[in-house]
């Protein structure tokens, strides 16, 4: 018997014995599956996908959805085909995706469907595999991605309320709907694409409950020409009457690591929306990671029971997420309570324990809900694609620096500090440099988001529960030189004895995807509370969107610094590059951001695909607030996400 075979046996013996499986012996079935219920895949030709008696229909038939979420930007573009190849092998008719605004508008009016952006064309694909989409265009998504979704220019004016029917933000958010239906429209299953549902805003009854919001939001999807798909609203069981409208059916999302989850939430929906249809919009098969705490393990077994529950009953699902993939770049997002008010960024790696990993290969759970799906269906998936295995790098050195000191741009003046948002820049750093004076009156409480390294006379200095002592001695947060969002710290510059320069390197952590705290997360610094005596900042942009020419030497450097070293490879392939040698900052090869690390982890490697290796050399480049040019980096055949 080989691993994947006992994997696969071990849980479907724990899924026959769980308390959600001997539940549900009690429970009389909807829709069993007994016999074979092949379902035509698309096919270039124009249908009708609706609903009818409580179901889902295509051409006036009844049509089960079994669908997996998987984003295209999480995923190099080479690799599209491959990961919708395992989508069927899984036995999936569909895949979902969101639609990332902020991929496509990152300045007002400009738009980019190009590369990695091409949405249109990871629909065609999928519909050359034999895969139905359901699209989720927002304009909010959450998805732990960077501010949900939303282009941090909405945010320029602090008086613009998103997510409402605010004039200031529901003009750009229409124009980018209208701008999307030229691209999408035509994809959907009435013009012979395979896009099936379309989703009206996202779970917005856990935000609000103004449906004429609502509405507006149904109403520029139809002026953009989506009508020839199946409109409907998702949200928690508990939240329908908040999000929904009364014309559209409604999905619910969940919890599959709860036990009996699948049946409690499906009651709910039937005291709300007892005629159907019903559909489990995102099946949460999994979890994510935050910076700081533990990679996330969870349950494939009470996964697996619940998902069966649904497939018995004929019920509809979405499994968020099939695949999860990588945040690169700088595109994670961070979440935030509206009670505690709380920031956790999210890591670089959306693995999110699916059933594809970071790097689309199959797990046991991937065989798990594949056996669950074909018992159910009555239908023997395709094969499972072999995929090549991850190669080994060796390690090699990061022996050339130069110094973020010496390379700084031509800074903006300003008599207060502005965020990253009042000039026009969207990710990476910033830095506030400042001299303060030899006063009693210090400069008074800064606020700052998220991640802060202080510097006098260009010297770390300490942090202590966010205070600047007189002395010039500062306190120790958690990582000792920085204030981290995190731990709530602001900072606050006592009196000095003598003029210092100050420096404030402030880090756009990800802005905060979820809860009300999303409406002002502005990054940067914020003066709250001003100073007796004015003070003159330099503040430089440092979006590091690609690292700047700069002269790289060999030796040692002071401070925040680039550094840079080569590897060699025969045969190009996936890897994953060991970080746990470096501190905090973003990591590019060949030119491609592969995403943030940080020493506190739990994430230790970044995953770097084999479409962006090539054979002979390849250029590393990093920044560290604190890193040393002696540090080595290796690329290692498995990831450590902090197992």
């Amino acid at each position: 018997m080989n691993t994947r075979t006992f994997l696969t046996l071990a849980l479907v013996l724990n899924l026959a014995t769980t308390p959600s499986s001997l539940a549900q012996a009690n429970i009389a079935a909807v829709a069993p599956t007994a016999t074979a219920t092949v379902q035509p895949a698309p096919d270039g030709k124009p249908h009708t996908f609706a609903v009818a008696g409580g179901q889902f229909t295509l051409d006036g038939k009844p049509f089960r959805i079994i669908s997996g979420e998987m984003h295209y930007p999480r995923i190099p573009r080479e690799y599209w085909h491959a990961r919708l190849k395992m989508a069927r092998a899984m036995g999936l008719n569909a895949i979902t995706t969101y639609v990332f605004w902020n991929e496509h508008e990152q300045t007002p009016g400009t738009y980019d469907f190009t590369g990695n952006n091409d949405v249109a064309e990871f629909i065609r694909e999928a519909q050359q595999e034999g895969l139905y989409v359901i699209l989720r265009p927002g304009p909010y998504v959450c998805a732990e991605w960077e501010f949900g979704g939303y282009p941090s220019w909405l945010l320029k004016d602090p008086t613009t309320v998103i997510r409402s029917s605010d004039p200031k933000y529901m003009e750009p958010a229409t124009r980018w709907i209208k701008r999307l239906g030229k691209e999408l429209a035509p994809l959907q299953i009435g013009n012979g694409g395979p896009i099936v549902l379309v989703q009206v805003e996202n779970e917005y009854g856990s935000f609000g409950n103004d449906h004429a919001y609502m509405e507006q939001n149904r109403q520029a999807l139809v002026d953009a020409g989506f009508t020839k798909a199946q409109m409907y609203t998702a949200d928690g069981p508990g939240e329908i009457a908040n999000g929904s409208l009364p014309t559209l059916p409604v999905g619910i999302n969940f919890d599959g690591n709860r036990v009996n989850e699948a049946q409690k939430s499906f009651d709910t929906l039937k005291t709300k929306r007892p005629d159907g249809p019903f559909f489990n919009s995102e099946f949460w098969a999994g979890w994510f990671d935050h910076w700081g705490g533990k990679h996330a393990h969870t349950d494939t077994a009470i996964q697996a029971a619940n998902l069966d529950w649904m497939l018995q009953r004929g019920f509809s699902v979405s499994i968020y997420m099939f695949h999860g993939g990588t945040d690169f770049g700088w595109m994670n997002g961070a979440n935030s309570s509206d009670s505690k008010k709380d920031y956790e960024p999210d890591v670089t790696s959306y693995d999110y324990d699916s059933a594809l990993d970071e790097s689309g290969r199959p797990t046991a759970k991937f065989f798990a809900f594949r056996d669950v799906i074909a018992k159910a269906t009555g239908v023997t998936p395709p094969a499972v694609p072999e995929v090549a295995l991850p190669i080994h790098v060796a390690p090699f050195n990061l022996n050339e620096a130069a110094s973020l000191w010496d390379n700084l741009p031509k800074p903006i003046e300003s008599d207060k500090p502005l965020a990253m948002e009042d000039i026009g820049q969207s990710y990476g750093w910033i830095l506030y440099r400042t001299k303060t004076p030899a006063s009693e009156d210090g400069i008074g409480t800064l606020t700052f988001h998220d991640y802060t390294r202080v510097y006098l006379d260009g010297k770390p200095r300490k942090i202590i529960e966010g205070a600047l002592k007189a002395d010039g001695h500062l306190s120790p947060a958690a990582d000792g030189f920085a204030g981290d969002r995190r731990e709530g710290n602001s900072l606050f510059h006592a009196a000095a004895s003598k003029e210092q320069q100050l420096d404030l390197l402030v880090e756009n952590s990800g802005r905060i995807n979820y809860s009300h705290q999303l409406l002002t997360d502005r990054k940067g610094v914020i003066h709250s509370d001003p100073p007796a005596q004015p003070l003159r900042w330099s503040i430089y942009s440092l979006p590091m969107s690609t690292p700047w020419t700069l002269p790289f030497k060999k030796g040692e450097c002071t401070g925040p610094c680039f550094y840079r070293g080569t590897f060699n490879v025969e045969k190009p392939g996936d890897t994953f590059l060991d970080t746990s040698n470096l501190t905090k900052g973003q990591l590019w090869v060949n030119g491609h951001a592969l995403g943030r690390f940080w020493k506190i982890g739990p994430q230790k490697t970044l995953y770097l695909p084999g479409p962006w290796v090539k054979k002979g050399a390849n250029e590393v480049i990093v920044f560290d607030v604190d890193g040393h040019a002696s540090s080595t980096i290796e690329g290692l055949t498995k990831p450590n996400l902090g197992d």
